[in-house]
């Protein structure tokens, strides 16, 4: 990207990000980390960790995070039990800044769990219990997705998705689809009240059933506005009116990739409600998800909102 572009993309962040309002909805997750020399190779075996943590994860909470650290005004509406892991879920958002009134503890509700393994060359391995708590989502503030400038949801909590989407579209609001490992139901449900829909590669092969640019295809068939896959250490390929594009990955040295598809949609999101064009969305998100892969942990590893304007690879 020349550097003029660089710059619209300092100037128009560093003016607007502040006020910036983005809804994230959907999961949130309890996250045990385990670091390990090796993954599990596969049948029956037992591995020795050099560190755990635990943490809070999920996509979109984790989105939200993000949005927060990179200097928006940040609000999670997603669900939780009334219980241990509940409760330090909703803390640990508040501390980063989140606006968690909408993060609603259910009694009788279980939390989100996931056990993650990582590597040492930064892959994972995850297992994840989504929880069990109510569907409806009746109780959501739709009203005050007016005064949003953008809002993303993932395919976790469908109901709340399909809620806070069509109360976006109804505004103008964009909406931005976390388009990660899901039913088909749920994205025929959900693509058609989208328009930015970004999915990770292994999700549009499973969708759409095709890779790449023919997956992107389908999926901009619904009407989503753009239609993007991410690709690890490929890059980023995205289609919009009609022409596909794609970023190159920036060159880092990784050392752990968790959290970094939550942190790039985050990051996306923050851009389009800034303002930026596509392009520029796409960029700063890849800088922000880049960065965050250099360092350790889901959300302790996502970059400020300087870091990422200083980025490299956002001067290429």
């Amino acid at each position: 990207m020349p550097s003029s572009e660089h710059a619209s993309i300092r100037d128009r962040m560093l003016a607007r990000v502040g006020s910036t309002r983005v809804i994230c909805l959907g999961l949130s997750a309890l996250d045990h980390i385990w670091r390990v020399d090796e993954l599990f190779a596969g049948g029956g075996e037992k591995i020795r960790g050099t560190e755990h943590r635990t943490v809070g994860g999920g996509m979109a909470a984790n989105a939200a995070v993000a949005v927060a650290r990179l200097g928006g005004i940040a609000e999670f509406w997603g669900r939780g039990g009334q219980d241990a892991a509940g409760e330090e879920m909703r803390s640990a958002m508040a501390e980063q800044g989140v606006d968690v009134g909408q993060f609603r503890l259910f009694a009788g509700g279980r939390s989100s769990v996931s056990a993650v393994i990582v590597d040492r060359s930064g892959e994972r391995q995850i297992v994840n219990f989504r929880g069990a708590y109510r569907e409806e989502a009746t109780w959501l503030p739709l009203e005050t997705v007016a005064t949003a400038a953008s809002v993303l949801a993932d395919p976790r909590w469908v109901t709340g998705a399909r809620a806070l989407f069509e109360a976006a579209r109804q505004r103008e609001v964009p909406t931005i689809l976390d388009a990660d490992m899901a039913e088909p139901d749920i994205f025929e449900a959900l693509l058609p009240l989208t328009d930015h829909a970004i999915f990770s590669e292994p999700s549009l092969s499973r969708y759409t059933h095709q890779d790449g640019e023919r997956g992107l295809e389908v999926v901009a068939a619904h009407g989503c506005r753009v239609a993007g896959v991410t690709q690890g250490a490929r890059g980023v390929m995205w289609r919009i009116d009609g022409r596909t594009y794609e970023r190159p990955a920036d060159q880092i040295e990784v050392v752990d990739t968790s959290g970094a598809g939550d942190v790039f949609h985050g990051a996306y999101a923050l851009a389009v409600g800034a303002g930026l064009a596509v392009p520029d969305c796409m960029a700063f998100a890849s800088a922000a998800a880049a960065l965050k892969c250099t360092r350790l942990g889901g959300r302790d590893g996502i970059p400020t909102l300087q870091e990422c304007l200083d980025f490299e690879g956002m001067k290429t």
